[in-house]
């Protein structure tokens, strides 16, 4: 079936690899192996969208795994792909799921939260696309409410010569309260009316409190509970009194809620779910099994390992929105796998996963490249932060190399945490300038060297308060 609304493949067009691996070099350091692989991968989405309808069923992801410590960008990767390509994503840890059977949420709950993800996204963009006509709707109805009722036909029409007199009257009346409708609505534009207070009926509709004797929860069970609810549940109307700039704003939010088609945003967020879809599956080294002694909980993680088969592999899932085939949503894991190896996974999920990347650890070079070349570099939110308290905060280069050293022997003396350390660093390094910021006479601060070895001096020095505090 041919996609309903351009999706966001079709706009991927001018996102070669080479543009989608720049895009990520804006906020990522380093990496470039785990860069060139999602870039490759994002491009034959756009390759199979071109392919003849045959053939292009038949073309299904190549999914990854990122394997790498803590902190050295694989969420990051992930996050930021699906920002610049747009599309339906989902965050998930491996080790949260359980077996079939056992307390706790099965695997087929990612696909419903992804589902749940792009209906809501849908629905936003469908929201704004009808704005205008909800605004202008809104705004009949608060005219409406402002001015008093509009005159209506004469009741007596029994003399003729009566009746005739009640219609010049009735025209000349329909004329003046045409004129007063005009000038409030210039005085509506104009926000000369925000503060007067009106009284606002409203829809709502009543919801029965249900109780689900199951160990999976309503949300699992693949009927859409609330819908049905709505429509068996009769609506009340609620009067409320708000200023008119209040009503405006709920007033057009339930017109534009009025003007969308339910129906077809769902077709639509199930398209892209199907198409466009990817689910970062974090942990995955929590569920591989290492030495397989048959029991406890081992047997868990194996069992995880099959449940998630089926869904990585293509299978049909049940959703509260409709049925998802999950055959072409992209599956990027990742995990540290220190304990480990991706061959203690089973077979049969191994081969899901055909693309496999070895992130690098992060050193002091790269993090002096952190704090200074992303968009987002931390030194660059610390120093927009204050700056909203009229502080300037600089940072000189002696004191960027200050940083990232102290944050590479924090790492190499304790658990290596990747880049993730420089928050710790960075925040106990500004900690006072934070606090007297405020109240601060001086209103430019320059941190040096010096006054990072100062500042953390005694912390870096005593290895057990390190552990505690960095």
């Amino acid at each position: 079936m041919a996609p309903l609304i351009p999706q966001p493949t079709d706009t991927m067009r001018h996102l070669t690899p080479r543009v989608i691996v720049a895009e990520l070099d804006k906020y990522i350091i380093g990496q470039d192996k785990a860069k060139r692989a999602v870039a490759i991968a994002i491009r034959n989405r756009w390759r199979r969208q071109q392919l003849p309808p045959e053939l292009r069923d038949e073309v299904t992801p190549k999914n990854i795994i990122m394997i790498g410590p803590t902190g050295v960008g694989k969420t990051e990767i992930a996050r930021r792909l699906a920002q610049l390509v747009k599309a339906p994503f989902l965050k998930v840890e491996a080790s949260k799921f359980t077996e079939v059977g056992y307390v706790g949420r099965d695997v087929e709950s990612m696909i419903r939260d992804l589902t749940e993800i792009a209906v809501n996204h849908v629905n936003a963009e469908e929201m704004l696309s009808v704005q205008a006509k909800a605004a202008e709707h809104a705004e009949e109805r608060l005219l409406d409410l402002l001015l008093p009722e509009r005159p209506g036909p004469p009741t007596d029409r029994d003399d003729e010569a009566v009746g005739d007199r009640l219609e010049e009257g009735d025209d000349a009346t329909e004329q003046q309260y045409a004129r007063a409708r005009e000038r409030f609505r210039r005085l509506l534009r104009d926000g000369k009316l925000d503060d007067r207070s009106i009284e606002v009926t409203l829809e709502e509709r009543g919801m029965p409190t249900v109780e689900v004797f199951t160990n999976a929860g309503i949300e699992q069970m693949g009927f859409d509970f609330q819908n049905m609810f709505e429509r068996m549940m009769p609506s009340r109307t609620v009067a409320r009194r708000m200023t008119v700039a209040e009503a405006r704003d709920v007033l057009t939010q339930q017109e534009a809620e009025n003007l969308i088609d339910r129906d077809k945003v769902r077709a639509i967020a199930l398209e892209r779910v199907q198409s466009a879809g990817m689910i970062f599956l974090d942990e995955l080294d929590k569920i591989a099994v290492v030495n397989r002694k048959g029991a406890g909980p081992d047997v868990s993680r194996e069992g995880v390992q099959r449940d998630l088969l089926p869904i990585v592999e293509g299978s049909t899932v049940v959703t509260r929105h409709g049925m998802v085939r999950t055959d072409h949503i992209l599956f990027i894991a990742a995990g540290a796998f220190h304990a480990a190896k991706p061959s203690d996974l089973i077979p049969e999920l191994q081969g899901r996963f055909p693309i496999r990347v070895e992130l690098d650890s992060l050193g002091e070079a790269e993090f002096v490249r952190i704090l200074t070349e992303p968009e987002n570099a931390l030194t660059r939110q610390y120093a927009a932060l204050l700056e909203t308290e009229s502080v300037a905060l600089d940072f000189t280069p002696d004191a960027i190399d200050a940083i990232a050293a102290v944050a590479a022997t924090i790492n190499q003396r304790t658990q290596n945490i990747g880049a993730r350390r420089l928050h710790t660093v960075m925040e106990k390094l500004v900690e006072d300038i934070s606090f007297d910021a405020p109240d601060m006479p001086k209103r430019r601060v320059t941190i040096d060297a010096d006054m990072v070895h100062a500042t953390l001096k005694d912390i870096v020095e005593d290895e057990d308060l390190s552990r505690y505090i960095l």
